[in-house]
């Protein structure tokens, strides 16, 4: 799932980065780069208690929709890719039929894009797309 963070810097200060759509899911680092490594350890963090409490994932929303919140004036925005699958529940084997070509080239894709390691990943992504809780 691609979310928005915000990153602030005053003088004398490190970095901070909040995700505006995980209410209570923030980070620093020294650097911007850092910041937005820390916010990804945040995340895994957060999402690791929201699941342990029986909680709903969180839906991240474009940039444009924090735009007009006071709270993040000033700030610097990033998009940052967080894996939601670790956190949608244990995998299930099953069998599905696919035309030839379509595997074909979806196994194209996962060769050649790292963001998917494997082919089921790849499906799961592409479901989690169709049903509105972007993972990518």
């Amino acid at each position: 799932m691609k979310f928005p963070v915000v990153l602030h810097k005053d003088a004398d200060s490190e970095f901070s980065v909040t995700v505006p759509d995980v209410p209570g899911c923030f980070s620093a680092g020294s650097t911007f780069s850092q910041a937005l490594d820390n916010v990804l350890e945040a995340l895994a963090l957060h999402l690791e208690g929201v699941v342990a409490d029986g909680g709903e994932l969180p839906q991240a929303k474009d940039v444009d929709a924090h735009l007009d919140n006071p709270d993040y004036v000033g700030g610097i925005w990033a998009v940052v890719d967080f894996d939601l699958t670790p956190y949608l529940g244990k995998s299930v084997r099953f069998n599905a039929s696919l035309p030839e070509n379509l595997l074909l080239r979806i196994d194209e894709r996962v060769s050649k894009d790292h963001r998917y390691a494997s082919r089921s990943g790849f499906l799961a992504t592409a479901a989690l797309r169709e049903l509105s809780i972007q993972v990518f």
